[in-house]
């Protein structure tokens, strides 16, 4: 299992339509990709506070030569779609979960405050 992050630019006539944009790339992209046999749940979309003109995507998928062989189909659809609305071609890349130890049985006097848990 993998995790795929994908990076949008999008250009900054349509950063105002990013929920509705980021809607109509799904539909583009995602009936092949829910039939794909490396399909392994839904993408969750987040847009930059910082940046409100970058977007990640980011969605499990079961290897990446799989996703590789989606993502090079997909491109020819793409491509309308980034020249009017994004500043540069998405950016693909694959990580791999650590398995951190993050859950602790004791506080070790940490501040939870921040957390928003109250203090």
């Amino acid at each position: 299992m993998i995790t795929v992050i994908e990076t949008w630019h999008l250009n900054e006539e349509s950063t105002p339509r990013a929920l509705e944009l980021m809607q109509e790339m799904d539909e583009l992209t995602g009936p092949d990709a829910h039939r794909n046999p490396g399909w392994s749940g839904h993408a969750h979309f987040y847009q930059s506070e910082a940046d409100p003109a970058r977007v990640t995507m980011i969605y499990p998928w079961s290897n990446r030569d799989s996703h590789e062989g989606l993502r090079d189909a997909e491109e020819p659809r793409l491509q309308e779609f980034y020249a009017k609305y994004c500043s540069s071609p998405r950016l693909v890349e694959y990580a791999t979960e650590m398995p951190v130890e993050v859950e602790h049985d004791d506080d070790h006097g940490h501040d939870h405050s921040h957390h928003g848990e109250a203090a």
